[in-house]
């Protein structure tokens, strides 16, 4: 019996003891803490030893004084023996080599020597027949993509070497339609022979998108004049582009689509193109884009998740992003969320940045319309520092392409926005805010410790620095100094 009562004191001294220990409480990450998270989670390429030489499979360097031999039947010849092998390395020596479209295939490695270059052929034949892929957010099969890979697994693309698009007004970017780039009556590009934009191919895509055709019926050719993207990855997951450099791009340059645990790093891109985004994740889960230099002929980065009906049909939402230690010269905009984001964005995070160029218009920006819908949300930039922008450091428009053909009375929403240590030496706003006039659709709009110099605001908002229209509310400043003194938040517009 004592026994027993002293094993009764020594248990409910035990249970005493647990009782009185101070629950832990659970602690959330902090935004920068999710970043490093993401980043961990991503699932690294791995690669076996095994290497395989395109000069072993045929290919030759290009000789100017010899007649040229088309690299890219070795160059996929040896992806896919390296592929049904186990898997390796694609080694392009360094040399130049003249080539048609590349395929990648799964646990394949393509790498470029010091010194290689891949010049991709400018003859359109070679594109097709086109392949899955997506076009402005719109599915369809179209010109071929001069690198794509469809539903592979642990692939990248390597090297400090070139990829050279040769993309020109005499060659690929005619097709835009557009006078500039050396398009003229007669010729194909995207808005028709006649340059109807209402009535040509990319119209076409857009009305097939709109009313839900069957993807296998949306098939373009090379009269259609619907450029290729340079980079395409279509369903692929554990993807490393790193320390290469792409040169004039026909279209989009990285364009990773439905993509999960993705890596661009160290990688240069200059394109002075029409359309010519830098890289556009669409659909994409764990991102890092991390020492990179972008000279572009649009955004950029842009990020995407599907446009209009078809972003509702996929319903994708991009997320997970993390953007950090990037270079950004000219283009539309730094770091940019939209306009094909239909299906919606979460958890932004953008860091350490460097942006300068009186051609760059705009350092973080958020584009969408009503024919878009999704929820934009969760974008944390910090320490960034802009020497020139033309336009603006932030701008949130809802009401981008007003004239776009589309089922209207989508109404997308931005919330959760914060801007910490970015800073500007000149720019004509510090902040745009372009709202609906139905729904209050942007707020919780943070800016904190922020310095804008050199503001120099236009006419179309009543010579404000901070230009704004429509409806907003919850828009917070903590120390932002615009011109030397500090300024309060624009007040609720409901």
């Amino acid at each position: 019996m004592k026994k027993v009562v002293f094993l009764t004191l020594i248990i409910a001294n035990i249970l005493s003891v647990v009782e009185a220990k101070p629950k832990k409480k659970y602690q959330p990450l902090s935004p920068w803490e999710q970043a490093d998270s993401i980043v961990d989670a991503i699932q690294k390429t791995h690669f076996p030893d095994k290497v395989y030489s395109i000069t072993d499979f045929g290919a030759r360097p290009y000789l100017p004084d010899q007649k040229i031999t088309l690299a890219h039947d070795a160059i996929n010849m040896a992806i896919t023996v390296c592929s049904q092998n186990g898997g390796g390395t694609v080694l392009v020596p360094d040399s130049v080599y003249v080539t048609g479209p590349i395929t990648l295939l799964s646990n394949v490695n393509l790498h470029l020597a010091d010194g290689a270059v891949l010049r991709f052929s400018t003859n359109p034949d070679l594109y097709y027949p086109g392949v899955r892929t997506s076009w402005e957010g719109i599915e369809c099969y179209n010109t071929h993509p001069l690198i794509y890979a469809y539903g592979a697994t642990n692939i990248a693309l390597t090297g400090h070497g070139t990829l050279d698009a040769q993309g020109s007004n005499q060659t690929w970017w005619s097709w835009c339609g557009a006078r500039r780039f050396g398009w003229e009556m007669g010729k194909i590009g995207q808005s028709g022979r006649h340059g109807d934009k209402t009535r040509g191919p990319r119209a076409h895509l857009l009305e097939l998108g709109e009313n839900q055709v069957p993807v296998h019926e949306r098939c373009f050719t090379k009269e259609d004049g619907m450029r290729p993207q340079f980079v395409n990855f279509f369903y692929c997951t554990s993807v490393l582009i790193e320390d290469v450099t792409l040169l004039e791009s026909p279209f989009w340059c990285l364009h990773p689509l439905f993509c999960n645990d993705l890596i661009v790093r160290g990688v240069t891109i200059r394109n002075d193109g029409p359309n010519g985004d830098g890289c556009d994740p669409e659909c994409c889960n764990r991102v890092l884009i991390e020492n990179c230099v972008f000279h572009t002929g649009d955004d950029c980065i842009a990020i995407k998740s599907g446009r209009n009906m078809d972003g509702r049909r996929w319903n994708t939402p991009s997320q997970n992003i993390v953007i950090r230690k990037c270079e950004m010269e000219d283009g539309h905009g730094g770091v940019v969320v939209g306009s094909e984001i239909s299906g919606g964005y979460r958890n932004l995070f953008v860091e350490d940045c460097d942006m300068d160029s009186p051609h760059l218009q705009r350092v973080i920006r958020i584009k969408t319309n009503s024919c878009r819908s999704g929820i934009i949300e969760n974008i944390y930039v910090r320490n960034v520092r802009v020497g020139v922008c033309s336009e603006t450091v932030l701008r949130i428009n809802l009401n981008y392409e007003p004239n776009e053909q589309c089922h209207r009375g989508n109404n997308p929403i931005v919330r959760n926005v914060s801007l910490e240590n970015v800073t500007c030496q000149k720019s004509r706003h510090g902040v745009i805010l372009n709202g609906l006039e139905d729904d209050c659709n942007i707020y919780n709009i943070n800016l904190k410790n922020c310095t804008f110099n050199g503001v120099k605001p236009s006419k179309r908002y009543g010579g404000g620095v901070i230009g704004q229209e429509g409806k907003f509310r919850d828009i917070h400043f903590d120390n932002v100094i615009i011109n030397g003194e500090e300024v309060q938040a624009p007040a609720d517009q409901l």
